[in-house]
């Protein structure tokens, strides 16, 4: 179905994760990076004592906004925090940080709260909040160093420091949720609401 010029799709994110997922599954989009300081955000939205689930939910809505006041279409924002017993875990950039994060995460559950927003004129439309919830095995600390040397700058990339498509699946033993969704893309629920608007064949 080609889609009319208000039902074209905007991605307002360079992820390259999330574009992977729309484009296996078919779907024709534009790519529009929202240029949002996340870091900011987040501070504030902290020191207002937003939840984790709330903070994802915004920047969310905050991407999609930004791109959407300049751009017509359907502009998906997305975002993903790492909610651990209620306090949200950030990105790193240092190997050392990585092993904290991980050692944190060690023998617990963690919530990853994936929110998606779609925006149309400037104006929020529709939105979703997954939350798959992962439990992280009681790795030993000789698997922790070979696990970094192995993935190295890679643990960098996405908060938990681990991509469960890839050798990150090892730090887990039970996984409860969406798959997309846990990719920080939470896929068919924005299918569903695509079909809705007729954008996606039924």
């Amino acid at each position: 179905m080609s889609a009319s010029p208000e039902n074209r799709l905007i991605l307002a994110s360079k992820s390259k994760s999330r574009a992977t997922v729309l484009k296996a599954a078919g779907l024709s989009f534009e790519q529009i990076g929202s240029g949002v300081d996340e870091d900011a955000l987040k501070d504030a939205l902290r020191a207002e004592g937003a939840s984790v689930a709330k903070q994802a939910d915004l920047l969310a809505e905050t991407k999609a906004l930004k791109v959407s006041v300049s751009h017509g279409g359907i502009v998906l924002g997305c975002d993903q925090m790492l909610d651990l017993d209620g306090q949200g875990l950030d990105k790193v950039d240092t190997r050392d940080a990585a092993r904290d994060v991980l050692k944190r995460l060690r023998g617990k559950t963690h919530i990853l709260q994936s929110a998606i927003v779609a925006c149309m004129d400037g104006a929020p439309v529709w939105r979703h909040l997954s939350q798959p919830r992962l439990r992280v095995r009681n790795f030993s600390d000789a698997f922790l160093e070979d696990y970094l040397d192995a993935i190295g700058e890679a643990a960098f990339e996405s908060v938990g420091c681990y991509q469960v498509e890839g050798r990150g699946a090892l730090l887990f033993d039970r996984i409860e949720g969406d798959y997309f969704s846990i990719l920080g893309m939470p896929l068919l629920p924005l299918l569903q609401w695509l079909r809705d608007r007729g954008v996606v064949a039924t």
